[in-house]
């Protein structure tokens, strides 16, 4: 029984990362993931991924580029107001502007870094370094 599928998928990555693996599969998918990894493949994480569609609830065959020393979910997920973003920032990244926070706002899900710009706050979702 899956619990989280966030988790679960961003575990797999890491996982199959760590393992020397070029390509993992994750099921099912879900809107929130799909925004997740196009974020981690905007920082340069991952690389090319695909979503493909069965009546199990969906697949995505993501190919890995080697790069990710670390990811993780953060959970409970954090509200985090625009001035407390630094705070969170080096609790969960190693190094000042080394790696992603991705964070859901009402302006949809997006790096902390693109959220600073866009002068909004949200609560956490994940990290990758």
């Amino acid at each position: 029984m899956m619990n989280d599928l966030i988790n679960n998928a961003i575990a797999d990555i890491k996982n199959h990362g760590r393992t020397g693996k070029s390509e993992v599969v994750v099921r099912p998918t879900s809107k929130l993931l799909i925004d997740i990894l196009k974020i981690f493949q905007k920082g340069g994480y991952i690389g090319e991924f695909e979503v493909l569609e069965d009546k199990k609830g969906g697949q995505v065959r993501i190919k890995l580029i080697k790069k990710i020393n670390d990811c993780g979910i953060i959970k409970p997920r954090f509200p985090v107001p625009l001035d407390e973003l630094p705070k969170w920032e080096k609790r969960y990244l190693p190094a000042r502007d080394f790696g992603i926070l991705v964070v859901t706002t009402p302006k949809g899900v997006m790096s902390h870094k693109e959220a600073k710009e866009k002068k909004t706050g949200g609560r956490l979702l994940a990290y990758v370094y």
